[in-house]
């Protein structure tokens, strides 16, 4: 049922809303601390007894939030998260009303606000609500994002009576979404100078995950390559050389490799005229493709005598609403709703 036309239905579903799942952040440099210690007080992040987790958290943010604090400051003083995801569940909301679904939408932020607790809230006082569709904006699955955020939702929703949950644990070989990937690699591309089209590589860059949560299971490598598989598909031909990294590490444990700054190294040193970064697993502008991609990797590329460009992030694109809504509307059919 991948034809948008047959997702299409002219129906009202007055029992059911989606919630959208985001990870959040910090509004002002002020909030920088409180939301890092709260990232990491997540026992999904921290998998510790909470005797240590929790104090470690509250360390770790105190040593960390004045550096990290000055790199919110260079985007504007905070993460523009809130707006963008707010945008996209707006976007989504009319994108599901074109196909006939007037659902309505709500976002639950996991460490900062609107919170998870405050959404699912909302849904107990609108009254009526008896499905509720969690559609996480993290594209691949993991258990410390995604996961985290659905045992977020249910410990929630247990003072909901009636209320079941329909999970979307997975988007990754959305074929909407990687056409719309590839359409904003299309841009970069285009953006670069004659000499820097002469051999770029295309880092899909996602974000890291320490070694031994994968080592336990988590899918989210596998994920990540589902959805570079598909967006390989969605350019053919055109797609230029490429490969995936990894971003955002924190600690001295051991991440997932190779990291974005040594492919960017690495792409340099094999004669790449140019390099082109893809935020493969964010959908949104924040902290890591603002600062750490635009500021930080750009430098990198810069130093190392290579051209730079950056895949626009998706935001509240047309395009990243309807891979959602067919997202959404998918799910719903298969649990015979809307």
């Amino acid at each position: 049922m991948d034809d948008s036309s047959a997702l299409a239905v002219t129906t009202t579903s007055p029992d059911t809303a989606v919630l959208v799942l985001q990870s959040g952040g910090p509004d002002t440099t002020r909030h920088v601390r409180r939301f890092i210690r709260r990232m990491l007080s997540d026992r999904a992040i921290l998998a510790m007894p909470g005797a240590v987790r929790i104090p470690l958290a509250a360390a770790i943010a105190l040593f960390r939030a004045p550096r990290v604090g000055r790199q919110y400051a260079r985007i504007g003083g905070g993460s523009p998260i809130r707006k963008h995801t707010e945008a996209q569940a707006a976007r989504l909301e009319e994108a599901l009303l074109r196909l006939g679904h007037a659902l309505p939408v709500l976002v639950g932020m996991r460490y900062s606000d609107p919170s998870i607790e405050a959404a699912v809230e909302r849904v107990r006082r609108m009254g009526g609500i008896r499905e509720l569709v969690l559609l996480p904006l993290f594209p691949q699955y993991s258990g410390t994002t995604t996961g985290s955020a659905f045992a977020a939702v249910e410990r929630a929703a247990r003072d909901v009576p009636g209320l079941r949950l329909v999970p979307i644990p997975d988007w990754a070989d959305e074929r909407r979404y990687a056409e719309a990937v590839a359409g904003t690699i299309d841009t970069a591309l285009s953006r670069l100078t004659l000499r820097g089209r002469r051999r770029p590589v295309v880092l899909f860059s996602a974000h890291g995950l320490p070694v031994r949560y994968v080592e336990d299971g988590d899918p989210y490598p596998d994920r990540v390559a589902a959805t570079v598989r598909a967006v390989e598909e969605a350019m053919g031909d055109a797609m230029p050389r490429h490969s995936v990294c990894y971003q955002s590490r924190l600690g001295p444990v051991k991440w997932l490799e190779p990291n974005t700054h040594d492919a960017i190294l690495a792409a340099a040193a094999e004669g790449a005229s140019a390099v082109v970064l893809v935020p493969i697993a964010f959908v949104c502008d924040h902290l890591e493709t603002l600062y750490e991609m635009d500021v930080e990797y750009r430098a990198v590329a810069e130093g190392a005598g290579v051209e730079f460009a950056r895949a626009p992030a998706l935001n509240d694109s047309a395009e990243l609403a309807t891979a959602l809504a067919a997202v959404v509307v998918r799910a719903l059919h298969r649990q015979g709703g809307a």
